[in-house]
């Protein structure tokens, strides 16, 4: 596992635990809402803010079969939750660059197929001991 430079980021022991960590989920809240911001204003050629909605990551989540690593019981919107901080771990831990999860949203046919992209490379590259 890779040590993060930055001192407040968390260490796992595992994805279950990155999943349900709420606080990262609310760092990843804003990471993915600005890479999709990025992305979308790439493709449009001009400055753009978009909010990423729920039901899209949940459903990355699930396209990228990590619902079962996922705490049992959890609505769609703690599903959209651990998808964001797994994002957050990801990227702080160095396991995902934010210049490639822009160009990996820019080049998907759908929100959905992007993110469940980044998640499932995320979730590979994660290692824990």
């Amino acid at each position: 596992m890779t040590k993060s430079r930055y001192s407040f980021a968390p260490t796992h022991h595992s994805l279950t635990e990155v999943l349900a960590d709420r606080e990262l989920a609310s760092l990843g809240d804003s990471f993915v809402n600005f890479v999709c911001s990025i992305a979308l204003s790439n493709k449009m050629g001009k400055p753009v803010g978009t909010k990423v909605k729920g039901t899209a990551l949940a459903e990355a989540l699930k396209k990228a079969g990590l619902r079962g690593h996922a705490p049992s019981r959890m609505s769609r919107h703690m599903f959209a939750d651990a998808a964001e901080a797994l994002m957050a771990y990801a990227w702080l831990h160095g396991y995902v660059e934010f210049g490639k999860c822009v160009s990996t949203l820019e080049n998907a046919e759908t929100l959905v197929d992007g993110l469940g992209k980044l998640l499932a490379k995320a979730a590979d590259r994660i290692r824990f001991s």
